[in-house]
């Protein structure tokens, strides 16, 4: 896997830098720079490389375009998640969010133009093959915008009453989605039947987080926690209880397990699953799941 991040490290920088180039607005460009690097797990382009390995991957330069885009994507969807309009969040990985480093009026352009370059990363990366282009855009697409991409998801905080699954499936099952399904559609094979294998691991994504708010504490995190509660925020384990949120977080790792399509890879692609919803998730779990 060191493999996958070396690929998708270096083609996140040669992106930032293209957008950092010469007559780029400096507070800017370093935002975007500070959303960016140093990054997380990166689980979401991982997954996508991950597919595209495990569907033959003959055109590495798209599925490396496509895995960079889905990560440029996200990290403008925390940009703007954390800023006072939202959650107000002071931190990310372990640093000042963009908007406390920045201020507001910065970020709200570098989360824009984080959306930009994730689109012009996968028409780049595309050159070579122009025939995927069309197909991996209405992806990324989809799991951007409305009505049940990352602005769907967001938009669901802003409303009286939120269904937990649908709100869970937009925010964080979307993109997931739009990796598994990007990565399938990088390699020229049928992107449909990968759907709904993402969709389902985004939502144990999304629990195992829920447990992680309620039960780590910042430095643990990163970021600032107990959130979802002080704002009243959907959440798995404030509205099923520790115990519930886990039982919930089996099913749907099974439940992902089960659809996932068949490929040469599959092992290592569930390995790969299991690994990183069990890194989520804090050592104080494990009492509760005794």
């Amino acid at each position: 896997m060191s493999d996958a991040l070396e690929r998708i490290e270096l083609c996140l920088a040669d992106a930032v830098s293209r957008a950092g180039g010469a007559g780029a607005p400096p507070l800017v460009a370093a935002a975007i720079r500070h959303a960016v690097f140093p990054g997380g797990a990166r689980i979401r382009p991982r997954l996508c490389l991950a597919v595209a390995a495990a569907c033959g991957e003959p055109e590495p330069a798209v599925s490396e375009a496509a895995a960079a885009a889905i990560e440029l994507l996200h990290c403008a969807s925390l940009v703007h998640d954390d800023m006072p309009c939202f959650d107000d969040a002071p931190l990310r990985r372990g640093r000042p969010s963009v908007h406390c480093q920045f201020g507001e009026p910065v970020a709200l352009l570098a989360g824009d133009g984080l959306i930009v370059l994730g689109f012009e990363t996968l028409a780049r990366g595309t050159a070579q093959a122009p025939h995927l282009l069309a197909p991996l855009l209405l992806i990324l697409a989809g799991g951007t915008g409305m009505p049940a991409g990352i602005v769907g998801g967001q938009g669901w905080e802003c409303e009286q009453r939120i269904d937990l699954a649908t709100y869970q499936r937009a925010k964080t099952g979307a993109l997931f989605a739009a990796a598994t399904m990007a990565g399938a559609a990088s390699a020229g094979a049928p992107s449909e039947p990968w759907r709904l294998f993402g969709e389902r691991l985004g939502e144990a994504y999304q629990v195992a987080d829920d447990i992680g708010d309620t039960l780590s504490t910042s430095a643990e995190l990163g970021k600032p926690a107990g959130r979802d509660g002080v704002l009243g925020r959907p959440n798995a384990a404030l509205q099923l209880g520790v115990p519930g949120a886990l039982h919930r977080l089996e099913a749907l790792v099974g439940g992902a397990i089960a659809v996932m399509p068949p490929c040469p890879n599959a092992a290592a692609l569930r390995r790969l699953m299991l690994i990183e919803v069990q890194r989520l998730l804090p050592k104080e779990a494990v009492r509760y799941a005794a």
